[in-house]
């Protein structure tokens, strides 16, 4: 049985996509929750700068749907900082509060830098190793070096999924390939953009049309071999990424949300 794919959004907070997805005057206390009646699933980019407040988590579980799902970014002072050595007090510290997401909490992003070499693969396994096991963990690596066989065994070994980037760290080429050789029971996936020259967020700018077709193609092969898979789409990636996931979720033949179905169910506060 195929897998479900989620796809989402690399974050729901800009003003920019007022009018091109929020209904107009849709207030900034509104975005969470009408993003979360067009798309199943979110990534937070905000927990990579610093843990949140449990108060803060729980507010996002109150404002979507009961099927939603929050992809969480590790915080940068333990994959960049700390580098992943000695960062047991702050991870335990992060889980707790994303536990407060309940059955809410999907997949938490372990971030690495792209100074982040193969030279330190022992801290990266000696971390791994430290990792909860009721929760599920994605490992974006942005040096090339990392793309190899030993590298998807060690992930493999601790059942964290290997992050297929769209992105200048590895190519395309590469990356679609790794689809076929998930290391976890979970595919990850970010549409990311090759710079961030982008600034206007409100519409598509760059023609993402053949790469996502690509990326359409081979996602069949890789959810036949897990149970889930998700994806997100930054704006740097063509401009407008509510508008990337649904050229992506017509592609794989989802049901798509209208932004103007948006405007039927306004909150009231």
């Amino acid at each position: 049985m195929p897998a479900e794919i989620r796809l989402g959004c690399q974050g729901w907070n800009y003003t920019a996509w007022v009018g091109p997805l929020y209904p107009s005057k849709t207030k900034s206390q509104n975005f969470l929750s009408t993003y979360a009646r067009a798309f199943s699933a979110v990534e937070v980019d905000s927990t990579f700068y610093a843990v949140p407040a449990a108060n803060t988590v729980r507010s996002w579980a109150e404002r979507t749907p009961e099927q939603f799902v929050f992809a969480l970014k590790l915080p940068q002072e333990i994959t960049h900082e700390l580098r992943l050595r000695h960062a047991g007090d702050v991870l335990q510290r992060f889980t707790d509060v994303a536990r407060e997401l309940g059955p809410k909490l999907g997949p938490i992003l372990i971030q690495m830098g792209p100074d982040f070499t193969p030279s330190e693969v022992d801290a990266l396994a000696e971390f791994l190793a430290t990792l909860p096991r009721d929760l599920d963990f994605a490992i974006e690596f942005r040096q090339r070096g990392w793309a190899t066989d030993a590298t998807l065994a060690l992930l493999t070994a601790h059942r964290v999924a290997l992050a297929l980037a769209d992105a200048r760290w590895i190519p395309r080429k590469t990356m679609l390939a790794l689809a076929a050789r998930p290391t976890a029971d979970f595919a990850y996936v970010r549409w990311m953009g090759p710079d961030r020259s982008i600034v206007d967020y409100s519409r598509v700018q760059v023609d993402r049309t053949a790469e996502l077709e690509q990326w359409a193609a081979v996602l069949p092969t890789l959810t036949a071999k897990v149970r889930v898979a998700y994806g997100f789409v930054n704006n740097h990636f063509a401009g407008h990424s509510p508008a990337s996931v649904r050229e992506l979720q017509r592609l794989l033949g989802q049901a798509v949300v209208d932004p103007s179905a948006l405007g039927e169910q306004l909150p009231l506060l």
